[in-house]
């Protein structure tokens, strides 16, 4: 009985009762006054049109509130190294845990990274070579490729005790891994001088042709300042003045009473330009290395990074680099029968580690694989590694979107994934469009019923069964089919892609079908972006929208990336017979108090930074004199208040009328964004979002191919078929569109399918399957055929 009475009283201990996150009020970007209670310990999903608020409710307010609680447990000391987190609008945030967030970021740019850096791998690999490999040439140090050797001679000091001991080292060598030759790059690089400078012209009259260098400002002044000839041509210059000039070394100068530093334009060039990824280049910066450089494999370390003594060091017959070129899921298999005793331990953590890496899906990768190639979902996926073997509990794990990237038969090993680490006690929060993973939801929050303003409510609250049920936008999409096509279009040509053997491919022969939608898919790391970006990429003509982020300040928004601004601005200086400069924030127009950010920013040390609108310009970010000029009946502020579709009517006739500007606004439309602001901040914008603004962007440009790289990423199911339209009308336009997609509607929409395999890795790489959608279902002899006819029902 006793026994009875103490289960009963430890099963209504009051700790159990916190068993609900309680948002209460959010109002952070579009969400109005959101309350929802979303249930510890299992999977919550969060649905809804693109730009609903799903990412404002679970990224910016619960897991945003969540990190900004734990970092104000640190010291102030620390804080002070540690970002500033400004508390998100919300009246209540209860019953919080620490929150894991695993997004979609693209893993950084840096030349240097590989999936060995970015994990832990490279480090345990270094450790093991320098305990293990034959002949032992030092510590783990000797192993890095970011690391030079360097050699010191002359008096080193210590101090003990108080005491100042001295002795002499002659040539005392600190060995690194790095390849003298190319940094530690892997490739070294020649410069193509004609695209430097026009030796037939003088500086002043701008010889340079590398973007930027303009003689008008200070390089005018630092050039002259260095003392090199201004007026005479490039041609006509000494050797040692060519040589300044290209190759100077950076030395200090004084220009009209300032001190500068003058370096060799090729020597800048190198430090600026490229030690940074060529992805993560401006497109006009990006255009110009691309035509002055070129890469070529290091002839001394055959692009492995390291040194030669590096190199020698073995383990069973096996270099450092030969075991980074290996497949993940052969390396393990190496690393098992490797016996070794004295370093079990970590043996036992790179095990586990590469493991890791089979069991979600990325075992096709190498280590040596720079991180910067990865796409999105597999920068994610390779996040979720650390948290899998993870013995933490009871935390709150965020997930962007998951299955990006993945083919559907890789989406059900996800979501084993996801319940794995839900049954382990954890509360996982998903914000998620694909039916798949929505299927397997404990709980789901639809948030909309719209986008943007239209959007910020919750729609639906529950299982997913009465989702089904219920009479949202989700609900009534959540089984939607795309059928086949019953006419196909026929192809005006074809593009020839012989001999493709980037990453995986296998001398991939393979005609890609113009004129028409040609979609290609595959496994995830079946070498579909391989064949693409790796031969189809670069060609005239051809434009690529691919995932990558779009770089923009607090200060950017729609009007100003996609290059609307600029007619606007002329529409209005013509209107009023002033300067353009006037009607910019970020120019002569600017509010004088808040510099045209529409907010005073007060800076509080290691507290969160307070933002405050500002009352001078009311958040408007003009001064009020330029807000007395008018176009249409509308000033500036207002017209930058404008939705997209509302804009397109405003430009389109009447006073306002501007081509221009009109023809901006319908491919924002086109591409599903006519909810969104001229002035929202680039900031401010989901991940789908901003990809579509980079679409309607891109759109602008003259091409006779289009290669989309999963364009459904971030698309609500109810938006696919918008998507779908508007790949047709730009096939219908005369263009030729070729999409990699795992979205089953846009392979049963197309013309053409190529499929990729069989497998990832070493096991994909040939082309499996190249025909119509309809024989690619009636055949089911690919993994997508067989997913594919499960879709369309057949």
């Amino acid at each position: 009985m006793a026994a009875k009475t103490a289960a009963k009283t430890a099963a209504a201990h009051v700790a159990d009762a916190h068993d609900v996150i309680r948002v209460q009020g959010a109002r952070e970007n579009n969400l109005k006054d959101v309350s929802v209670e979303i249930p510890k310990r299992r999977l919550t999903v969060f649905t809804g049109v693109s730009g609903s608020g799903k990412s404002s409710l679970v990224f910016g307010t619960i897991a945003a509130e969540s990190q900004r609680m734990i970092n104000e447990t640190y010291s102030t000391f620390v804080q002070g190294f540690m970002p500033n987190l400004a508390r998100p609008e919300v009246d209540l945030l209860g019953g919080l845990t620490t929150a894991i967030i695993v997004d979609q970021e693209r893993m950084g740019a840096n030349p240097r990274s590989t999936v060995g850096t970015a994990t832990d791998a490279n480090t345990m690999l270094r450790i093991l070579f320098s305990r293990l490999g034959t002949p032992h040439i030092g510590p783990p140090t000797a192993f890095a490729f970011n690391v030079p050797t360097r050699v010191a001679s002359g008096v080193m000091r210590t101090d003990k005790g108080g005491r100042e001991e001295k002795s002499v080292v002659r040539d005392a060598v600190y060995q690194g891994g790095m390849c003298s030759r190319c940094e530690g790059m892997g490739a070294v690089n020649d410069f193509d001088l004609t695209a430097i400078y026009d030796a037939s012209r003088s500086l002043s009259d701008g010889a340079l042709l590398v973007p930027g260098y303009s003689m008008d400002g200070w390089y005018g002044r630092i050039f002259s300042g260095a003392g090199l000839p201004m007026d005479k041509p490039v041609e006509k210059f000494t050797a040692k003045q060519l040589d300044k000039l290209l190759y100077g070394q950076p030395e200090k100068i004084r220009v009209d009473g300032v001190n500068l530093t003058y370096e060799g334009v090729l020597t800048k060039v190198q430090k600026s330009m490229l030690s940074k990824d060529l992805e993560a280049m401006q497109p006009h910066v990006r255009r110009f290395v691309e035509r002055a450089v070129t890469f070529t494999t290091c002839p001394d370390c055959k692009g492995t990074r390291l040194s030669r003594e590096a190199l020698s060091s073995k383990i069973n017959g096996k270099n450092i680099a030969e075991l980074c070129q290996m497949q993940i899921s052969d390396l393990a298999v190496w690393l098992r029968d490797l016996d070794a005793p004295s370093v079990a331990p970590l043996v036992g953590g790179l095990q586990h580690l590469l493991d890791s890496f089979d069991e979600i899906g990325l075992g096709y990768l190498s280590l040596d694989r720079p991180a910067g190639t990865l796409s999105g979902g597999e920068a994610q996926r390779t996040k979720m590694i650390r948290h899998l073997g993870s013995s933490l509990t009871d935390v709150t794990y965020v997930f962007d979107e998951p299955t990006i990237g993945l083919h559907p038969h890789d989406i059900e090993r996800m979501n084993q994934l996801l319940l794995q680490l839900r049954d382990k006690g954890n509360t996982v929060l998903v914000v998620e469009h694909k039916p798949e993973t929505i299927a397997i939801a404990d709980h789901v929050i639809d948030l909309g019923p719209g986008a943007g303003t239209a959007g910020g409510t919750v729609c639906f609250e529950g299982t997913i069964e009465g989702l089904r049920a219920s009479d949202t936008t989700t609900g009534h999409h959540l089984d939607d089919r795309v059928s086949l096509k019953e006419s196909l279009r026929a192809p005006t040509g074809a593009m020839e892609v012989r001999g493709a053997s980037a990453h995986n491919l296998k001398d991939v022969d393979v005609d890609l079908p113009l004129g028409v939608l040609c979609v290609v898919t595959g496994v995830a790391g079946s070498g579909k972006s391989s064949l693409v970006h790796g031969s189809v990429a670069g060609r005239d003509g051809v434009v690529v929208v691919d995932q990558g982020a779009i770089r923009g300040s607090r200060r950017s928004n729609p009007a100003t990336y996609t290059g609307l601004l600029e007619p606007i601005r002329k529409a209005f200086a013509k209107a009023n017979g002033v300067k353009p400069a006037l009607f910019s924030s970020n120019s002569e127009g600017a509010c004088p108090a808040c510099n045209g950010a529409g907010v005073i920013y007060t800076e509080l040390g290691v507290m969160a930074t307070v933002e405050s609108t500002c009352e001078e310009c009311e958040g408007r970010r003009f001064q009020a004199a330029v807000l007395e000029y008018r176009l249409g009946g509308r000033n500036i502020a207002e017209v930058l208040a404008m939705p997209v579709a509302e804009a397109l009517a405003f430009f389109g006739e009447g006073e306002a009328r501007t081509p221009a500007a009109h023809t901006i606004l319908e491919r924002l439309v086109d591409v599903g964004l006519g909810y969104l602001t001229l002035g929202q901040p680039l900031t401010t914008l989901s991940g789908g979002e901003r990809q579509r603004l980079k679409l309607a962007t891109q759109m602008a440009e003259k091409g006779d191919v289009y290669v989309l790289d999963e364009p459904t990423t971030g698309l609500h199911l109810a938006d696919v078929e918008q998507l779908l339209g508007l790949l047709d009308r730009l096939v219908e336009s005369g263009r030729s569109v070729i999409v990699i997609e795992h979205h089953q509607a846009v392979m049963a929409h197309a013309d053409w399918i190529i499929d990729l395999g069989p497998g990832a890795g070493h096991d994909g790489g040939r082309v499996v399957f190249e025909g119509t959608p309809a024989d690619l279902v009636a055949t089911r002899a690919t993994l997508t055929g067989e997913h594919l006819a499960a879709y369309v029902g057949s």
